[in-house]
């Protein structure tokens, strides 16, 4: 199979996320559940992979790194925690329902900016103009349908000087572009494990700039005598079990990009240039790509005159290529690129695909689209 679905889920990892998994399933148990050697290897892995989550986005104090099942988790977290039912809150016209569903089912006045694609000049004065008087903002940094690269240095200085907070979904940036906490001054950023950052599906990070509301109560292992939860970071947000081998395969991907920072989107971007050029021979596809090459990461849509995009999808994956078609979980983002009606094709890639491969799948594309 030709995987080009890394937007989704990761599928091509390398072999130590694997390894890691299954050495924690043999030799660990819980950390904080025991003073044995399966429940300390276990803690020492967890704040393993804490520190090496802060080091890779500058976060100064690992306990401000707190683990989720996923970024949906811990976008809810967030939200819940600086909205309440009726606030104005700012979203960028790109957001997934991870962000709109929470706020929607808050009751919360979205202020949408909205601006065309990959226009960043055009998105970062229309949140200027709407953040006065919002009680939060909630922006991805890149979008999961576009791959459209938001200004979200910008965007995090314009909420500093009109003292919004500021949510950051780093869902499709974090292991792939710089995820600077140190430098946006978010209230939080959520990410999920299992897309650049190659770990397995069932993890996720929350990054806190402040302490937040739970969202879920329980046993920590630790401050066992409280009826509330911990005010202390991480406990406060990490109640229940920890996904001790999802925690492993996480501190092995985040392990295995650490010296690999700037190498993954240079990589990413060259195979998007090549797939690109092989795309544009083909008269039937219409491709959303920035031809700046400055605003997006290796994520592309494109629809076709016919068939239909889940039509094409569904050929492309009788022939041996994984895409995905339809509106993503973000049809926010579709109508703000016109592309509602007919949702996309998103061709996503990873570190892993090689150029060979996106030769196959153009000429496998090329054979359906006729």
């Amino acid at each position: 199979m030709i995987y080009l679905d890394s937007a989704a889920t990761s599928f091509l990892k390398p072999r130590s996320v694997e390894r890691a998994m299954s050495a924690a399933l043999r030799h660990m148990t819980s950390p904080g559940r025991g003073g044995h050697s399966l429940a300390m290897q276990a803690a020492e892995t967890v704040y393993r992979c804490r520190a090496e989550a802060a080091e890779l986005f500058r976060v100064p104090e690992p306990e401000r790194v707190v683990f989720t099942m996923n970024a949906t988790h811990a976008l809810n977290i967030a939200i819940r925690t600086l909205v309440q039912p009726g606030d104005p809150v700012v979203i960028s016209g790109y957001e997934h329902n991870a962000v709109t569903r929470p706020l929607h089912a808050l009751g919360a006045k979205l202020r949408v900016a909205k601006a065309p694609l990959f226009r960043p000049e055009a998105m970062a004065a229309e949140v200027r103009r709407l953040l006065p008087g919002a009680k939060a903002m909630v922006c991805t940094h890149v979008s999961n349908v576009f791959g459209y690269v938001l200004p979200i240095r910008e965007i995090a200085g314009l909420c500093r000087e009109a003292g919004v907070p500021l949510i950051v979904d780093a869902s499709q940036s974090a292991g792939v572009l710089d995820v600077d906490f140190n430098a946006w001054h978010a209230a939080f950023i959520a990410m999920p494990g299992h897309k650049g950052l190659l770990g397995p599906q069932g993890t996720g990070l929350l990054l806190c700039g402040m302490d937040g509301t739970p969202l879920l109560q329980g046993g920590t292992g630790s401050q066992s005598r409280l009826q509330e939860m911990p005010a202390e970071l991480p406990d406060r947000h990490e109640a229940g079990t920890h996904n001790v081998p999802g925690i492993a395969g996480l501190a092995a991907g985040i392990e295995y990009l650490l010296p690999r920072r700037n190498q993954v989107e240079r990589r990413e971007q060259a195979l998007l240039g090549q797939l690109v050029t092989l795309l544009r021979r083909n008269d039937d596809l219409e491709l959303f790509y920035d031809d700046a090459g400055q605003n997006q990461t290796g994520v592309l849509s494109l629809r076709s005159r016919t068939p239909d995009a889940e039509t094409l999808a569904r050929r492309l994956a009788d022939r041996g290529v994984a895409v995905r078609a339809g509106l993503h979980c973000a049809p926010l983002a579709h109508e703000s690129a016109g592309t509602l009606d007919t949702g996309t094709v998103r061709l996503s890639l990873s570190p892993f695909n090689t150029a060979q491969e996106l030769e196959v799948a153009a000429g496998i594309l090329r054979g359906v689209t006729r």
